[in-house]
């Protein structure tokens, strides 16, 4: 069945088509100028932090902790609403989100066969 017969038989003509979006996903969903501006300022606060702590003289350990809790909730934040997948389907969120741990688990099973070493 061709795209024609489809919209004859669903009683559709080329003019009367609509352009296709997600069903529940608006585009007044979507945020505006301000939100982008607020989420940037965001960013620019826990970068400023993670900056700050670096030169606080902590412990490695809490040190390499908190950098990482940080990046991690910078990397959220540009997903969700840079990337619009807060927006977009859920299938869209689950194949970013497998993709992304598949890209981690290789890296971890690399970073094993090294011993921990990068160098």
């Amino acid at each position: 069945m061709t795209l024609a017969d489809y919209r004859k038989r669903n009683g559709a003509d080329q003019a009367e088509v609509q352009p296709f979006t997600v069903e529940g996903v608006h585009e007044s969903t979507h945020p505006g100028p301000l939100e982008y501006a607020q989420i940037g300022l965001i960013l620019v606060v826990i970068t400023a932090v993670e900056v700050g702590i670096y030169y606080l003289g902590i412990s490695q350990t809490l040190l390499v902790t908190a950098l990482v809790v940080f990046s991690a909730s910078k990397f959220t934040l540009v997903v969700l609403w840079f990337m619009h997948l807060k927006f977009d389907a859920p299938l869209f969120s689950w194949i970013f989100v497998l993709g992304f741990l598949l890209a981690l688990s290789i890296f971890t099973v690399a970073i094993a066969t090294l011993d921990g070493k990068l160098v």
